[in-house]
């Protein structure tokens, strides 16, 4: 069981710190939150944090019921997050704009003064991407035979709770990374965090598609009368 347990913190590790990409946020944080003092800024960063983690561990409890009021398979959910997660990877991948927020968004953070929840841990760092993955999960731990639920039910809050911690790490370290860094190499690893995105987003459309092939529901079987019935000549 200690096995699962310490796979299941990996993957939960593995699967959002590409997604959530604290060190791409820092690009844009500087602009955020330089009508911050940096007492103001410090809390506003633990807040955000707190914020993504809450949005996170709420979406991992409530997924299931979410998927069964909406009637929403897990090869279909699968299929759709690896869809989102691909395409984060290919922006990520391919960039067209060097903000990670859209114009209007932007321009309100450097409006607002508090800019904890929206758009700093909204969509910066709790985002579609991160949601699916967290929901996917929850469909999961129904369908893991080796772990009780609440116990795979822990480990990946306790491994959304360690992501968040490292994103705050990297969010007050900000400017400092982006010091040692620089433009190039933030680009670098948003670039190759980008690429895993895109095999996680793949393999997720993979295990989707198995799924939903080898799903009765979906493929419907042969009578047995007419399989078993010889060949009239």
């Amino acid at each position: 069981m200690l096995q699962e347990l310490i796979a299941t913190f990996l993957a939960t590790i593995t699967a959002l710190l590409p997604i959530v990409n604290p060190l791409y946020t820092a690009t844009v944080l500087p602009t955020m939150v330089a009508h911050l003092s940096p007492e103001e800024r410090e809390r506003q960063l633990t807040r955000a944090c707190y914020f993504a983690a809450g949005i996170l561990i709420t979406f991992l409890l409530v997924g299931a019921l979410i998927m069964d009021f909406f009637a929403i398979s897990i090869p279909g959910l699968r299929i759709a997050g690896g869809l989102i997660v691909a395409y984060i990877g290919f922006t990520m991948l391919f960039p067209t704009e060097s903000s990670t927020l859209p114009d209007a968004a932007q321009r309100e953070a450097e409006s607002k003064r508090d800019i904890s929840f929206t758009p700093l841990a909204m969509p910066s760092i709790a985002g579609p991407g991160s949601i699916a993955v967290v929901v996917s999960m929850s469909s999961s731990m129904h369908n893991n035979t080796d772990l009780p639920v609440w116990l795979g039910y822990l480990v990946v809050i306790v491994g959304i709770v360690t992501v968040m911690w490292l994103s705050w790490l990297s969010l007050r370290a900000a400017k400092r990374l982006y010091a040692l860094l620089g433009e190039n190499g933030i680009n670098a690893v948003s670039r190759v965090m980008g690429f895993l995105l895109i095999c996680i987003g793949v393999q997720f459309l993979i295990n989707g598609v198995r799924d939903l092939l080898h799903d009765p529901a979906f493929i419907p079987q042969r009578p047995a009368a007419a399989v078993s019935a010889p060949a009239q000549l």
